[in-house]
């Protein structure tokens, strides 16, 4: 896991201080065999999201999915898969507790395939859990458009512009 101060979002904002960045990333559902979703009890906002983060230089966006839900839950997904894009600034543009701004543009993922049992991985969550998709305790907007389009997804095949 990197240091957010030697991330290159880190980098960029000590160079740029809280001025709004447009940051490229990725978000994964992953979906177990029970049809529940997983979720990140975050530890910035203190709200449920879905597992992902920020591209680094040279990574690609399945990489970034792959390498976040890792970070943050400790299980290994396979067979990522994506089912829509979050661009929608009024959505996608967050200001955190210290004044820092972002406007992310997220590639969303799904994965049904995974490796290993997941827990409290870094220091960036409070608690992983698993919930029923119809079910979901109070979320980030921008993390609860992506969970309604992946159903949408799932029910109609097509991809989501979010």
């Amino acid at each position: 896991m990197t240091d957010f101060a030697e991330s290159y979002l880190g980098q960029l904002r000590a160079l740029v201080g809280p001025r709004i960045l447009l940051v490229p990333g990725a978000r994964i559902v992953v979906e177990n065999d029970l049809g529940r979703i997983l979720l990140q009890k975050r530890r910035d906002l203190d709200i449920w999201g879905l597992p992902g983060g920020n591209a680094e230089v040279g990574e690609d966006l399945v990489s970034v999915a792959k390498r976040e839900v890792y970070e943050e839950t400790g299980i290994v997904v396979s067979e990522v898969k994506p089912f829509g894009f979050g661009g929608n600034p009024l959505l996608e543009t967050i200001e955190f507790p210290n004044g820092d701004r972002c406007q992310f543009f997220v590639m969303n993922f799904f994965a049904t395939h995974f490796e290993g049992t997941p827990k409290v991985s870094d220091d960036e969550s409070l608690a992983i859990e698993w919930f029923a998709i119809n079910s979901l305790p109070p979320l980030l907007p921008n993390m609860q458009a992506s969970i309604f389009a992946y159903r949408r997804f799932k029910q109609t095949g097509t991809f989501q512009m979010i």
